[in-house]
C-alpha cells in the first residue's frame, strides 16, 4: 500500500492537479480542520481516514490537562486502539509511526496496553518501545513476556546489524595501533608514520627516505588487550541509552582481546556480565527508574580493575547523584591518576543530551573526564580515541 510519503501525489490528482487547492489541502492537513484553521476545505477518502488517526491522538490542544477531560482519544478499548495502530502503519511511513507510537504512550496514558500481547504484536518495534517495556517488565503478566522478548529481540538485532561491523573494525583498529612495536615484521610496517619519523634522513639524490627507526602494528595477541567496563545508570530517563549500551557490551564481548563487564545502578548495583552472550537477557535484568547512586557504582566498577593502566571506564549517566557527591568525584580522580581512561557520557541515544546535572558535569570535566552525549555511531570513535589514549573526539553540541 502507498504510505504518507506518497499521499502528496494522490492527493493532487483528486484536486485535478490545481496547485491552489492542493495547498489549500495540505494546510488543512496540517492545521487538523478546526474553525479557525481557515480553509474551507473539506476531505475525502484517503485524505479523511488520515486526519481521524491525527485527530485521534492530537485532538484540541497541545497536552491534556490532568484535571480535564482528554482533548483526544482512541477509545478505552484495546481493540479500539489496535485499530488505530493498524491505520497510522497504513497511511505513514515507519518513523513517523514510531513517533505518533510515542506521542500515544505519553498523551493518552497508553503504556499498560502494551502489557496485552495482541498490542504489542501491532505496534512498531524501536528503541523507545522496547524503553517502555522495559520499564513495564515488573509488572508484565507472564502471557505477555514472551510477546516482549520477542520484540525486544527484533529490535536488538536490527541494532546488531547496523552497529556491529563498524564497532568490531574501528575497535580492531584501535587494539593494534595501540601495541605498536619498534622492530616490527615487514608486513607490520606503519609505512605513513615510520616515513613521517625518518624524514630528516631523506637522501635527495636518492629521492628517497632511509629509515633509520621502522614503526608498526603490533601483531593481534591473543590474550586480552584492554579491559571495559561499562556502568550504566537505569533510571527512568536513561532508558534509550541502557538499550544501546547493552547492545555495544555484547558486540565488545565477542572480541577477544577486550574483557567487557556491564554493570547497572540505580540505588542498588548489578554486574551482568555473566549474560552478555545475549543482549535480550541483559535488558531484562535491567530495572528501569528508581534512584541513582554513582558513587556506589563507581565503587564497584573501581574493585574490579586488575590493570588501570589498560582500562577504559564509561559511565553513562545523567549525573543527578543520589549517593555522596565529593566520593564520587574522588573516586572519579583516584581512578584517573592510577592510569584508567574515564568517559562519562551524559547519554548513548541519537536523542541527544537529555537533562543533567551541570555542576556534576563541569566538576568531572575539571578532573579532565568531560561529560557528553553520544550517539550510537559516534560511540565506536570515542571508545577508539579512549583505547589509544588520544583526546575523546567530543560533538561541538556538547
Amino acid at each position: 500500500m502507498t504510505t504518507g510519503a506518497t499521499m502528496p501525489d494522490a492527493g493532487a490528482a483528486a484536486v485535478g492537479g490545481d496547485p491552489a487547492r492542493e495547498r489549500l489541502r495540505r494546510w488543512r492537513m496540517v492545521l487538523g480542520g478546526d474553525q479557525a484553521d481557515g480553509t474551507g476545505c473539506a476531505l475525502s477518502g484517503r485524505d479523511a481516514a488520515m486526519d481521524g488517526t491525527l485527530a485521534a491522538l492530537y485532538g484540541k490542544g497541545d497536552k491534556p490537562q490532568p484535571d480535564r477531560d482528554r482533548a483526544a482519544g482512541l477509545g478505552a478499548s484495546a481493540p479500539s486502539v489496535a485499530r488505530w495502530l493498524g491505520d497510522i502503519r497504513t497511511y505513514f511511513p515507519s518513523s513517523v509511526v514510531q513517533v505518533m507510537q510515542r506521542d500515544a504512550i505519553d498523551r493518552l496514558g497508553l503504556a499498560a496496553l502494551l502489557l496485552e500481547p495482541e498490542m504489542l504484536e501491532a505496534v512498531e518495534a524501536d528503541v523507545h518501545l522496547v524503553g517502555t517495556l522495559l520499564s513495564l517488565n515488573k509488572a508484565m503478566p507472564e502471557t505477555t513476556k514472551e510477546t516482549a522478548r520477542a520484540v525486544v529481540r527484533k529490535v536488538v538485532e536490527d541494532l546488531e546489524k547496523r552497529l556491529a561491523g563498524r564497532t568490531r573494525a574501528t575497535l580492531t583498529g584501535a587494539l593494534d595501533r595501540s601495541a605498536r612495536v619498534s622492530r616490527p615484521r615487514h608486513h607490520d610496517i606503519d609505512w605513513n608514520r615510520t616515513v613521517a619519523a625518518n624524514l630528516k634522513h631523506y637522501l635527495p639524490e636518492y629521492r628517497t627516505v632511509v629509515p633509520e627507526r621502522l614503526i608498526g602494528y603490533g601483531r593481534a595477541a591473543r590474550s586480552v588487550k584492554k579491559e571495559v567496563v561499562l556502568c550504566i545508570d537505569q533510571s527512568g530517563s536513561m532508558a534509550a541509552s541502557v538499550v544501546y549500551a547493552s547492545v555495544f557490551g555484547a558486540v565488545l564481548a565477542t572480541m577477544r582481546s577486550i574483557s567487557t563487564r556491564l554493570v547497572v545502578f540505580d540505588t542498588a548495583v548489578v554486574d551482568l556480565t555473566d549474560q552478555l552472550d545475549d543482549p535480550v537477557d541483559v535488558l531484562f535484568g535491567t530495572q528501569l527508574g528508581g534512584g541513582t547512586d554513582i558513587n556506589r557504582a563507581l565503587a564497584y566498577c573501581q574493585s574490579q580493575i586488575t590493570r588501570p593502566a589498560e582500562t577504559v571506564v564509561v559511565l553513562i549517566s545523567d549525573l543527578y547523584e543520589g549517593g555522596i557527591r565529593d566520593e564520587m568525584l574522588k573516586r572519579v580522580a583516584a581512578m584517573k591518576a592510577s592510569g584508567v581512561q574515564f568517559v562519562a557520557l551524559l547519554a548513548l541515544s541519537d536523542e541527544g543530551a537529555p537533562a543533567y546535572d551541570r555542576e556534576h558535569a563541569a566538576a568531572l570535566g575539571a578532573l579532565g573526564a568531560p561529560a557528553f552525549a553520544c550517539t550510537p555511531d559516534l560511540f565506536p570513535e570515542v571508545m577508539a580515541a579512549a583505547i589509544e589514549k588520544r583526546p575523546l573526539p567530543i560533538p561541538d553540541t556538547a
